[in-house]
């Protein structure tokens, strides 16, 4: 009950203070397994796209977190797992360690996913090259939908360093669904989804 007041009060509050606007350009929203790929600036990246989804698909949507940052403090923890349920992956993890395992485990279970391909927060406006992670999930789970995502302007609500937040208008945009295609390389493939987020931003 806790968390899902909590969860009601952060939505309220992240939509009065980003607006929180979705702008569905390639595809409607829609109850079928995804995996959601975005560009990622800031912490408030989880945050506003789980903000940004309808109510039915925030229920079977899981953002993927880095375990050091969200673990780091019990409330974080709790309102990681109670209320977002993310997926905690480890940055600091041992060579023997998948760091696939938790998000394959997600999506055999049928959750759709929210996946942050650069693996850690740029600061150029320009998302760095995607790692293979999109990639080996794609082609291991062919039938879940891959969806672009371009998050805008959320780095300027809470930047890097920050903890209070500040109102700005942010939105994101989902572009058309892709995959990969037959014989299509690993790196052809990344850069191609690259680019499909990155053509968003003007959108």
């Amino acid at each position: 009950m806790l968390a899902k007041l909590m969860s009601y009060f952060l939505l309220g509050l992240i939509r009065f203070l980003t607006g929180a606007q979705a702008r569905w350009h390639g595809c409607p929203p829609k109850a079928e397994q995804r995996i959601y790929f975005a560009n990622h600036q800031s912490h408030a990246d989880l945050v506003m796209i789980w903000a940004a989804l309808p109510k039915e698909l925030r229920h079977i949507t899981r953002a993927i977190a880095a375990k050091d940052y969200w673990t780091k403090s019990p409330f974080r923890q709790w309102l990681t797992t109670e209320v977002f349920h993310v997926i905690y992956v480890s940055r600091d993890r041992t060579s023997d360690e998948d760091p696939l395992e938790p998000l394959i485990e997600a999506l055999a279970n049928g959750d759709s996913i929210i996946l942050f391909p650069e693996g850690t927060r740029g600061h150029t406006g320009e998302p760095q090259a995607f790692k293979a992670g999109l990639y080996n999930l794609a082609t291991r789970f062919p039938n879940v939908v891959l969806v672009p995502a371009w998050i805008n302007n959320v780095q300027h609500v809470l930047p890097k360093g920050e903890v209070v937040p500040v109102p700005v208008l942010c939105s994101v945009t989902f572009g058309a669904p892709m995959q990969v295609a037959d014989g299509e390389e690993r790196r052809t493939f990344l850069d191609r989804a690259r680019n499909a987020v990155v053509a968003l931003r003007d959108v």
